[in-house]
């Protein structure tokens, strides 16, 4: 067996056995790694990574919202909603702008969930 696709396979497996919780939080530590790269990018060179990685981070910020569950709890699936939609704008007006000052107000939103998110159930890290 390849080591590559051996390694490949043992992450799909913990991630297809991992709680929700836990896939939750990988989510937001996936989102804020991309905009950290992002914000190490030169954003007004065309070349750099800064496009694909704010394009990452907006993939997961947009399955997080779209994975809400509004039968849950509806008041909390809705603030959830529109700090997700508040992201995702201000992910689009980066790209639009060439701006990294809207990825700081994105990350902050994000690192801020990520953080609730590991004091809810601090054993699922």
């Amino acid at each position: 067996m390849n080591p590559d696709s051996a390694t490949a396979r043992y992450r799909e497996d913990a991630i297809a056995n991992a709680p929700p919780i836990k896939i939750v939080r990988m989510l937001y530590q996936g989102a804020l790694r991309f905009l950290d790269r992002a914000l190490e990018c030169d954003s007004d060179d065309l070349t750099s990574d800064f496009l694909p990685m704010v394009q990452r981070a907006d993939a997961i910020v947009a399955e997080l919202r779209c994975s809400l569950r509004e039968d849950a709890a509806p008041e909390l699936t809705e603030n959830l909603k529109q700090l997700y939609l508040y992201v995702e704008t201000e992910l689009a007006r980066a790209l639009g702008d060439r701006d990294p000052e809207h990825l700081v107000h994105a990350r902050q939103v994000l690192a801020t969930l990520a953080q609730a998110w590991a004091e809810a159930n601090p054993e699922a890290a």
